[in-house]
């Protein structure tokens, strides 16, 4: 019997803390043990689709009600270089997806319903996030078997951690999978290491992996492509794999 699909989704409401880093690295982890992944880019950036060499979506409009249906989703999806790992990219136009969710019934729930339909080509879906809490981001939260948050050990970071998990708790939405690990971490730094123990003192569920501040993880954006798909003994692609291993071992 298939096991259920699974759903990571690299989420943050503060920007540029390593969720797309992740997303990618996550992606073509999955797909190297032999899942069959889809990563979906939900951020009108596009970041986790240029990182594999995918051109752009097509066409957004929110006039169309049938837009974000499971057929819109199969014929925008694109392969990657990598076998076994499918991409469907991201376009300017998804920054109109909660004035389209917004004039549909259960606007909460869609992103799951269409997602659902997907089990039977996929063992794992991956989503790269756009960073903010909106209709979209209460999308991802039910429809996500984890969400996977990185906090950067310092003051604004750990308090949008803190609005997040309050949010959950207001919306009633507490049982949502949250685990955070520490991103972008400099242990020369003694805020770095101090607020690390404090979150992990104050905090359940952190990961153990730890990923370090590395120029190693900028250079994707250079050679467009994951640090596991061709710098795997650096510093930090050997952190996001063991990242990437505790992930899938507790999921």
């Amino acid at each position: 019997m298939k096991e259920a699909m699974k759903i990571f989704s690299c989420y943050s409401i503060k920007g540029g803390v390593g969720k797309t880093a992740l997303a990618v690295n996550l992606a073509y982890f999955l797909k190297d043990t032999g899942r069959r992944t889809l990563l979906i880019d939900l951020d009108p950036q596009g970041a986790a689709g240029f990182y594999f060499r995918v051109a752009p979506a097509g066409s957004f409009s929110p006039a169309d009600k049938k837009e974000l249906g499971v057929d819109w989703v199969r014929r925008h999806i694109k392969e990657s270089d990598f076998p076994g790992l499918d991409i469907l990219p991201s376009n300017l136009g998804y920054r109109h997806l909660d004035v389209f969710l917004s004039g549909m019934k259960k606007p909460r729930r869609q992103l799951d319903k269409s997602l659902s339909h997907l089990d039977e080509d996929y063992d794992a879906v991956v989503l790269d996030c756009p960073p903010n809490i909106t209709l979209l981001a209460e999308n991802i939260f039910r429809a996500s078997s984890v969400i996977l948050v990185p906090v950067i050990p310092t003051t604004l970071s750990v308090r949008t951690f803190q609005q997040l998990t309050g949010f959950l708790q207001a919306e009633g939405l507490e049982r949502v999978r949250v685990r955070p690990y520490f991103s972008m971490v400099q242990n020369g730094k003694r805020l770095h290491r101090e607020t690390i123990w404090e979150m992990r003192e104050a905090s359940a569920g952190f990961l153990n992996t730890e990923i370090p501040f590395a120029t190693e993880v900028e250079s994707m954006g250079i050679r467009r492509a994951p640090l596991l798909a061709g710098r795997s003994h650096s510093l930090a692609a050997k952190a996001y794999r063991a990242l990437c291993m505790e992930i899938v071992s507790n999921h």
